[in-house]
């Protein structure tokens, strides 16, 4: 390996990882067929390679394709809600040019509405702004079946996505304000926080305790949150230790549940209130989580 093959890829390796775990939502995964997409690249000869990143984003995309089938077999099987594994940042961290990648979790669960190459094509052209010929050089299809997959995608996706950033002092607010809202044992404060209409989704993948189905309206989530909160006050169990953080570009924290559960959670903000709430509790998905809030409570 020369220096030069080494450093074309590493230039690309953030966007390469961004764009797997967009279209397979693992970290994990999308780490493994980066990886894999380094073999190649070295065994192709990169210094014959014109354009790097679009050469290296139509293997990712392949190899992601391949992955996608047999990941669709096992969301089938899946107990309960599935949420994305969380791409966690620092608040207030320095952007990079790869920042508008980011996609949040309402549009990532939309997405999994999609077949794969619908997903493909409107990730590689819609979020990664990839012209259409090149989009139907990587799927192999037509630019003409390519605009059309495209199409369907947004008719499926709609608004969902839509991002709303929040300045870091605004960000760190909202996650602690709700920490302490949902552990209090009176819901009124938690109320006042989220939009009458608001959603929560839980990922506890039949491992640890979570709802099975979505929980709908400020009232409902209020009761839930103030009765978890009356059961950890009546047994004594405290919730730390606690450091906000970005969730794939929303607001949220990491938290030591009850004293041993991991847990993310990442809030959508919408004209001041929280539209939803994104709670994984699924250890699968939590490894580097607990790494990251592990070395927040020793500093």
């Amino acid at each position: 390996m020369t220096d030069m093959t080494g450093v074309g890829f590493e230039a690309n390796r953030r966007y390469l990882t961004r764009l797997a775990y967009r279209m397979l939502g693992s970290l994990s995964d999308a780490e493994d067929v980066v990886q894999d997409a380094w073999l190649r690249w070295h065994a192709a000869g990169p210094q014959s390679i014109v354009q790097p990143r679009a050469w290296l984003a139509q293997v990712v995309t392949r190899l992601c394709l391949d992955l996608m089938k047999s990941a669709r077999h096992r969301r089938e099987a899946y107990v309960g809600g599935w949420l994305p594994e969380p791409l966690i940042e620092q608040i207030g961290a320095a952007e990079t040019n790869d920042n508008g990648l980011d996609v949040p979790y309402a549009l990532m669960l939309a997405l999994e509405r999609l077949s794969p190459l619908e997903r493909a094509a409107f990730l590689l052209h819609d979020i990664f702004d990839r012209p259409f010929a090149e989009v139907a050089e990587t799927l192999e299809r037509s630019e003409a079946a390519c605009r059309q997959l495209v199409s369907r995608a947004r008719r499926h996706v709609q608004e969902d996505g839509a991002r709303h950033t929040l300045q870091p002092e605004e960000a760190r607010h909202y996650a602690t304000a709700f920490f302490e809202a949902a552990h209090s044992t009176d819901p009124t404060a938690l109320r006042q926080l989220l939009a009458r209409d608001a959603i929560l989704h839980t990922d506890g993948g039949g491992k640890v305790t979570a709802t099975l189905n979505p929980i709908f309206g400020a009232e409902k989530i209020g009761r839930f949150f103030s009765g978890l909160a009356r059961k950890l006050h009546e047994t004594g169990q405290e919730t730390r230790p606690y450091a906000p953080v970005l969730l794939d570009g929303l607001p949220g924290y990491l938290s030591l549940e009850r004293g041993d559960t991991m847990q993310a959670t990442a809030l959508d903000i919408r004209d001041g209130r929280i539209v939803a709430i994104y709670v994984v509790r699924n250890p699968d998905k939590l490894g580097r989580a607990r790494e990251r809030l592990m070395q927040a409570a020793a500093s």
